[in-house]
């Protein structure tokens, strides 16, 4: 088989590396790809944006591509899988209408309302006026969320009056997230833990995947502004059987049987962020569309099964009759960023240490990284994710820790404390 992975960042890195590894594969496109997927085995880069769904279409044509996976939430929301499919090519990933679940965060705020998937109490906005009176009455902290699209960085939780309403005018103005702000949900403050709890989906059918854990937060101790993920374990511990049971009949099967129902058959990776309360009643955070990342880097190292299998079942509706198998080992992927991330960053800056040998179980997937005169250099704000398998979560942790530490480029920034909920630590 011929593969296309669309995407350049750590996911798709993990993505390629894993759908590589199984015999079925002849050969790994990734567009656009980065440093590492340049350097992997049976993987190819090919200069196509990951948005550029006509020239996609086109090389997989032309290059008679069996099977593409789509890492990203963009060219989702763009309609990549309905462009695909009506092309005759096999394309991994829901439809336009079903990823609008990611796509637009009122659309799934009120979806979750008509079908009595619990969330947090909320309301949506398109009038600043309006939006600032409701402000000046929202019991504080307050949670502010643009809309549409905003790589990860697109939710606030407001402490202060002044926050919140600095924030929604900087949204709904077009200031910060410019289209995907011109409408926001606020809503209430959760208080609990954050898990990921992610399943491989086809109409009502799905399959479960290991349970995960990311840190949104920039700094030590979850401090900071969010960000897309500053690193991932799995698994997770928070996830007991009964609350996993709880999960799948309070929110991920109302969730499908929701969509079905509105006509909408979802096929692919249906990620649920939820918020676990101080009780242990789940709520749903968010919805993403596709794989989280920096999660599917440790899950990719613990899956046993094959990944172009699994996916292989789904398209033919075959998940039923489809076991997914796991390492036993936990994994624990910390992620390198650029200073000033979430924020603006510089690029460019040089990546030495690379080439160290690695500790066995520990492999570097590469996000935002580029090759130049033979110099792998930095191009994005997230650019590394060290990732390591471990008899348990401290093992695994102390193993990406020791893997990070050749690894150096002006600015690297990361967190000290990945995995302290696990291992029940103070964070910071």
């Amino acid at each position: 088989m011929r593969i296309l992975v669309i995407g350049g960042g750590g996911r798709e890195h993990a993505l390629a590396w894993k759908a590589a590894q199984s015999p079925r594969v002849e050969c790994v496109y990734v567009a656009p790809g980065n440093a590492g997927t340049a350097c992997e085995t049976r993987c190819e880069n090919i200069p196509v944006g990951a948005a550029d769904i006509p020239n996609l279409l086109a090389f997989a044509r032309e290059h008679h591509i069996d099977l593409t996976l789509v890492g990203p939430e963009a060219p989702l929301a763009e309609g990549i899988a309905d462009a695909f499919a009506a092309a005759g090519l096999a394309c991994f990933g829901p439809s336009r209408a079903a990823a609008r679940i990611e796509a637009s965060k009122a659309y799934a705020k009120r979806f979750c309302e008509r079908h009595g998937i619990p969330s947090a109490r909320a309301r949506c906005f398109t009038d600043p006026a309006a939006a600032r009176a409701a402000l000046l009455r929202w019991k504080l902290p307050v949670v502010i969320k643009a809309d549409g699209l905003a790589a990860g960085k697109g939710v606030v939780i407001a402490e202060t009056r002044e926050q919140a309403l600095a924030t929604a005018d900087a949204m709904l103005s077009g200031q910060a997230f410019g289209a995907a702000g011109r409408e926001i949900v606020v809503e209430d403050h959760l208080p609990g833990d954050e898990v990921s709890y992610i399943v491989l989906a086809h109409g009502k059918t799905y399959l479960c995947l290991a349970t995960s854990q990311d840190h949104k937060r920039v700094g030590d101790g979850d401090t900071g502004p969010n960000t897309g993920g500053m690193g991932a374990y799995s698994p997770a511990p928070l996830i007991t059987s009964t609350l996993a049971q709880r999960i799948e009949a309070e929110i991920i099967q109302p969730t499908l049987a929701g969509l079905a129902a509105e006509g909408i058959t979802y096929s692919g990776f249906l990620y649920a962020g939820i918020m676990v309360g101080p009780r242990g009643t789940p709520r749903v955070l968010e919805f993403n569309c596709r794989l989280g990342d920096p999660e599917t880097q440790p899950l990719l190292m613990r899956l046993d099964s094959d990944l172009i299998e699994l996916v292989t079942a789904l398209l033919h509706g075959n998940l039923e009759d489809t076991a997914v198998t796991w390492k036993p080992q936990a994994a624990v992927g910390v992620v390198l960023a650029s200073a000033g991330y979430p924020g603006d960053y510089k690029k460019g800056r040089a990546i030495t240490g690379l080439e160290t040998p690695l500790p066995e179980g520990v492999k570097i997937f590469h996000a935002g990284t580029t090759l130049q005169g033979g110099k792998v250099l930095t191009a994005g704000g997230r650019v590394l994710c060290v990732t390591a398998l471990g008899k348990d979560i401290a093992t695994a942790r102390n193993k990406a820790y020791a893997g990070l530490q050749p690894i150096h480029f002006d600015g690297i920034q990361y967190r000290h404390d990945i995995a302290h909920r696990a291992l029940n630590e103070k964070p910071g």
